[in-house]
């Protein structure tokens, strides 16, 4: 009984330590930003400064193209150690591309049907 007990609060504390563990970009201070792995100093001064400068961030294809050092590669390490932007972590599947606008379906191309000459044997 005692093990169960233990086992349920451990487990409430992984959940809740979890949860203390994503970083908004656009609320955190440098401290908050450099205890994320990935970022370092110079990349949360960066982020900082950015953000003062132009406002927040919409999303993280906004971030990579007005942080230098974050990219599409980036992102993704710095979304999987708990940075978020608006409140969502980053699509992992999608380039920023992707995530930037939609992409556009072109028409399809219609075949040439090749046309037999008269006249001309088999």
């Amino acid at each position: 009984m005692l093990k169960k007990f233990f086992s349920l609060v451990a487990g409430v504390f992984f959940v809740a330590a979890s949860a203390w563990a994503a970083v908004e970009i656009n609320t955190a201070d440098q401290a908050a930003l450099d205890g994320v792995a990935g970022i370092g100093p110079a990349t949360s001064k960066a982020i900082l400064e950015e953000r003062k400068k132009n406002g927040n961030f919409k999303d993280w294809a906004d971030l990579e193209q007005r942080v230098r050092g974050i990219g599409e590669k980036n992102s993704v390490k710095l979304s999987a150690a708990g940075l978020i932007v608006n409140g969502q972590p980053r699509n992992q599947g999608a380039s920023s591309a992707m995530l930037a606008k939609p992409a556009k379906a072109e028409p399809a191309k219609a075949e040439p049907v090749p046309v037999k000459a008269s006249g001309a044997k088999n």
